[in-house]
């Protein structure tokens, strides 16, 4: 064995039900651009992560993050089982930005009615969790290093005379 830790992946399913609202909003800035240095960072698609103090679930895209009830909302269809999406933050391309620490524009997508508060909650619990989880990742890097020694030229660059 090299010493390396093994890799596992976990395929999970999720459900668009039909959207029972939408409205255009912003997020701030440090939140948005903490999730996609995660998600850049974990070098994939998509980003798991638990918000356990609320048992749910957010999954980051590039473009899209969508929340899930970890303790609810199961359902299935043509043999597939999976979670019911509550949210989604919708982001549009990032040539939009004015400035990397302005708020960043989103469309919040709700799914099943009154979900204002839910959103709320969410931003509050996730502000914390990315900046801990980018706090833990500059403390603990992971990945592989290649790290190559520098050899000078052995040959002097001549030198004109003036």
């Amino acid at each position: 064995m090299d010493g390396s830790m093994a890799q596992y992946f976990i395929r999970e399913t999720f459900f668009r039900p039909a959207e029972q609202g939408r409205e255009a909003s912003s997020l701030p800035a440090e939140l948005v651009n903490g999730l996609r240095l995660l998600l850049a960072r974990r070098g994939r698609d998509c980003l798991f992560l638990p918000i356990r103090a609320m048992q749910y679930q957010a999954v980051v895209e590039r473009r899209e993050v969508i929340f899930v009830d970890s303790q609810g909302g199961y359902a299935h269809q043509d043999g597939v089982g999976g979670r019911l999406i509550r949210l989604a933050w919708c982001f549009p391309p990032a040539g939009e930005r004015l400035a990397l620490d302005a708020p960043v524009p989103c469309e919040i997508l709700h799914y099943f009615p009154a979900q204002g508060e839910l959103h709320r909650r969410l931003v509050a619990e996730l502000r914390p969790l990315v900046a801990a989880s980018l706090a833990r990742q500059r403390l603990h890097p992971t990945g592989e290093r290649n790290v190559i020694p520098f050899r000078p030229r052995q040959t002097p660059v001549p030198v004109a005379d003036s």
